[in-house]
C-alpha cells in the first residue's frame, strides 16, 4: 500500500518550517495516535485535517525569535499535546513541560510521550496556578482563555525577559485591550501581533505576544479559578 497522501503534506509542512526532516515519523506517530486512541481530547482525529490544524498551526509558533531560542517552554492547557509537542519535537534543544489539570488529558499526553519517543518534554498534571515552575524561557497557551486571564496564568511562571505567545483568532477589540491592561498589572508588556497567513480552517490566525519586563506582584498567582472568576480588566 503506498503512503497515505497526508505524510506528503506533512513532510512539505516540516520542510517549510526548516525542521529536521529525520523528525517525520515522530510528527505521522503523534497523528496517528491522535486518530486511534478514542481518549484523544481534540475533535480533530483526521491526520490529513490534523496536518495543518495541529501541525502546521504548533509550528506556525517558530516566527517567534523567543519560541526558536528558547531553553524551557510551559505549554497550558496542553489538552491533547498542542502547540507544546510539536514543538518539542522541532526545539530538540528546549525542554516543554505541558501543564494540564484534568488527569485523563495528562494520561494521553503520558501516552504520546511514549509513542513519538519524546524525551525532552514532561507532563505536570497541576493548574497553571498551582504548577510550582518558575523562570520559564516562554509560555504557549492555545485556545483555553481570554487574553486577560492568560497574563495572568503566564506572569507568574515567566522570568524577567521571557515572553507569553498566546494562539488566538480573532478577538474582540475589548479582550484585546482588556489583556493589555491586565498585563501592565502583573508584569508583562503587550508586543505587536503576529498575524499567521491564512489556511483552511485558520483564516484569521494570530499570535498575542507579552515580554515579562518587571517582577510580577507577590499577590499572584491567585488562588486557583480566580483568575476566570474576577478577571483582571481596565
Amino acid at each position: 500500500m503506498s503512503d497515505p497522501a497526508w505524510l506528503g503534506d506533512l513532510a512539505t509542512t516540516l520542510n517549510d518550517r526548516d525542521v529536521d526532516p529525520a523528525t517525520l515519523p515522530r510528527f505521522a506517530a503523534l497523528l496517528e495516535l491522535v486518530r486511534d486512541d478514542p481518549t484523544a481530547p481534540t475533535t480533530v482525529t483526521d491526520p490529513a485535517a490534523g496536518v495543518a490544524a495541529h501541525i502546521a498551526d504548533s509550528l506556525d509558533g517558530l516566527t517567534v525569535p523567543a519560541i526558536r531560542h528558547a531553553r524551557t517552554i510551559a505549554d497550558l492547557g496542553a489538552g491533547a499535546g498542542f502547540p507544546g509537542l510539536p514543538l518539542a519535537l522541532a526545539r530538540p534543544s528546549a525542554h516543554v513541560h505541558l501543564v494540564e489539570s484534568l488527569s485523563r488529558k495528562c494520561a494521553f499526553l503520558e501516552r504520546v510521550l511514549e509513542v513519538t519517543h519524546t524525551t525532552n518534554a514532561s507532563v505536570a498534571c497541576a493548574r497553571a496556578e498551582e504548577w510550582s515552575g518558575r523562570d520559564v524561557d516562554v509560555v504557549t497557551v492555545r485556545a483555553v482563555a481570554p487574553l486577560n486571564v492568560l497574563v495572568e496564568y503566564a506572569a507568574p511562571l515567566l522570568r524577567i525577559g521571557g515572553t507569553l505567545v498566546a494562539w488566538k483568532g480573532r478577538p474582540e477589540a475589548d479582550e484585546v485591550a482588556d489583556g493589555a491592561a491586565a498585563a501592565r498589572t502583573v508584569g508583562l508588556e503587550m508586543g505587536e501581533p503576529i498575524a499567521l497567513r491564512p489556511r483552511p480552517g485558520a483564516n484569521h490566525r494570530t499570535l498575542y505576544l507579552y515580554s515579562k519586563v518587571e517582577a510580577t506582584p507577590d499577590r499572584f498567582p491567585r488562588r486557583a479559578g480566580m483568575a476566570r472568576k474576577r478577571p483582571l480588566s481596565r
